[in-house]
């Protein structure tokens, strides 16, 4: 049962999806409905799951799930999974980007995991440039560190000094 992701508690369990690309207004609000209507027949063991998804600044997409309602099984988790891969392939996009975003300007960016040493070397990315943590467990987490400085997460040894 799709219900606002608004609505939904801080302890319900997330998921989050990164686009390779920026989504376009079309795109995103194709993705938006396919999952709403993906979301409304969720179901663990033929029990419905009370679930959202949104599309978030033109890269991401939430999936949410209230597992005090009902939990999610692990067929649930991969369907969900499905949805986003065979949508992907629909619409020649891969959600399952494991670049690290980052903004720049007014702008998301990604990068290849092996070039952030490169990277804050250069100055393009700096402490207090924000990256995405999309491995946060649940809307609280969600809310409260999914958007990060650089140094305030697993990038932070780049920026430690090194004492002489």
């Amino acid at each position: 049962m799709f219900i606002p992701f608004e609505k939904l508690p801080d302890y319900a369990r997330v998921w989050v999806y990164q686009a390779d690309k920026a989504l376009n207004n079309a795109e995103q609000n194709h993705i938006q409905q396919v999952l709403e209507e993906q979301v409304n027949q969720w179901a663990a063991h033929g029990v419905p799951l009370v679930g959202s998804v949104q599309v978030l600044l033109n890269r991401f997409i939430i999936v949410a799930v209230d597992e005090v309602q009902n939990q999610a099984s692990g067929c649930s988790i991969d369907a969900s999974t499905r949805w986003l891969k065979e949508l992907g392939a629909a619409m020649n996009l891969n959600f399952f980007d494991r670049s690290v975003a980052y903004v720049d300007g007014d702008e998301i960016k990604t990068v290849e995991m092996l070039k952030i040493k490169s990277l804050v070397a250069e100055g393009i990315i700096q402490a207090d440039t924000i990256i995405f943590n999309n491995l946060v467990p649940n809307i609280g987490e969600f809310k409260t560190n999914w958007q990060v400085a650089a140094s305030a997460s697993w990038m932070k040894r780049y920026f430690q000094q090194v004492a002489l």
